[in-house]
């Protein structure tokens, strides 16, 4: 099964079992980079799990297939995030290069080693309703949004992925910047805008930092 446009995301948290084969994890990787898929390894810090997949591709089954392969390697995994690649009704008239981009990106970024992944979702409380609020209103705050990210051009990249109907939250925000530091900067900062400070709720954060998957195993 295949996308029509854009690429699945499937992001894996996951700890190593007292049998896990390096060697086999690292061939359910080949494999599944042989099938048309970007795999993004990270160390992960904290009690929420030691090792984060990032795999990306046209082919749902494929990433199954990762998915098969690190658990009979012995992963255990301890969390999941499933996403889409996509465009935002918000960024009408952007070039077509950056349009691209979002729905094929090409990951991870050279020189941004802090790795960061987090869910969210837009409010439908009485007095904080995301659906509920006027288009053009909606566009407004995005572009603050945007506009707030921007100051930290150079030092972070970020990919977010539609996961409505596909997952516990709407979206999962995938960062990748130059270390924790600015990644906590660029958190904090977006919180302020309007359209996160009354309309986002928040998931669980798995932060840690980019590493080959025979370091972290």
């Amino acid at each position: 099964m295949r996308m029509e446009t854009g690429v699945c995301v499937l992001h894996l948290f996951c700890t190593p079992g007292k049998n896990a084969d390096r060697d086999a994890v690292k061939a359910a990787v080949k494999a599944a980079e042989e099938q048309e898929c970007q795999v993004v390894t990270a160390a992960i810090l904290g009690h929420k799990g030691d090792i984060a997949i990032m795999a990306l591709g046209p082919d749902v089954q494929a990433l199954r297939r990762l998915q098969t392969g690190l658990q009979q390697a012995g992963l255990r995994v301890v969390d999941s995030y499933l996403s889409i690649t996509e465009v935002s009704e918000y960024a009408k008239g952007m070039p077509e290069e950056a349009l691209q981009a979002r729905l094929y990106p090409q990951l991870p970024p050279p020189d941004k080693p802090a790795f960061c992944f987090y869910p969210m979702s837009k409010r439908r409380e009485a007095h904080a309703n995301w659906y509920a609020t006027p288009f053009e209103e909606r566009r407004d705050m995005m572009m603050e949004h945007g506009g707030s990210g921007r100051k930290f051009a150079g030092k972070i990249v970020q990919l977010v992925t539609g996961s409505t109907g596909l997952d516990d939250y709407e979206w999962g925000v995938t960062l990748f910047g130059v270390n924790l530091e600015v990644i906590k900067d660029v958190v904090y900062t977006l919180r302020y805008d309007k359209g996160s400070a009354l309309y986002g709720d928040f998931g669980r954060f798995y932060v840690g930092y980019l590493a080959y998957i025979d370091d972290v195993i």
